[in-house]
């Protein structure tokens, strides 16, 4: 499996429905896109087992718009795992155009999200279990668990 730690992208087309009256991308699309860019990265790196037994809601959100995204845009959502502070799992997003990739300065929108992983059967917070928590997150702040340092920008797979 690849390392979670590292920064996975996720290519978007800007749709038809996605622009508002204003005429670029409407706001709650660039959550829809975090939610979809998170979901994605998870699909890709869990197990089978783990996909069946857990899901994850987001019990919070933050978002800065930095640029609209416009009609035809060809996006990229860069998503990497950040934090565990015992059910609450960081996870940070960069949305830009794919031609913008290596240029900071023109983000469209960075997010960071909490996540809380459930049980798929009984929908109640759960604990995911060491094997997940290790790999989906840089260091956990649980003094039961070993701290993992993360250093520098996430390098990308996808």
């Amino acid at each position: 499996m690849t390392d979670s730690r590292q920064a996975f992208e996720l290519p978007i087309m800007v749709r038809e429905e996605d622009i508002d009256e204003l005429g670029h991308v409407n706001n709650v699309v660039y959550l829809r896109w975090v939610q979809e860019a998170a979901t994605a990265h998870w699909r890709v790196l869990a197990s089978e087992d783990e996909r069946a037994r857990l899901l994850w809601v987001v019990i919070r959100h933050e978002i800065d718009y930095k640029r609209p995204a416009m009609p035809g845009d060809e996006i990229v959502a860069r998503t990497w795992v950040g934090e565990a502070d015992g059910l609450a799992f960081e996870r940070h997003t960069e949305i830009l155009r794919a031609g913008d990739r290596r240029n900071k300065e023109k983000l469209l929108a960075r997010a960071r999200t909490l996540w809380c992983p459930v049980d798929a059967k009984t929908m109640r917070p759960v604990e995911p279990g060491p094997e997940v928590r290790a790999r989906f997150s840089t260091k956990s702040k649980d003094p039961l668990l070993p701290q993992e340092g993360r250093s520098g920008a996430p390098r990308v797979h996808g």
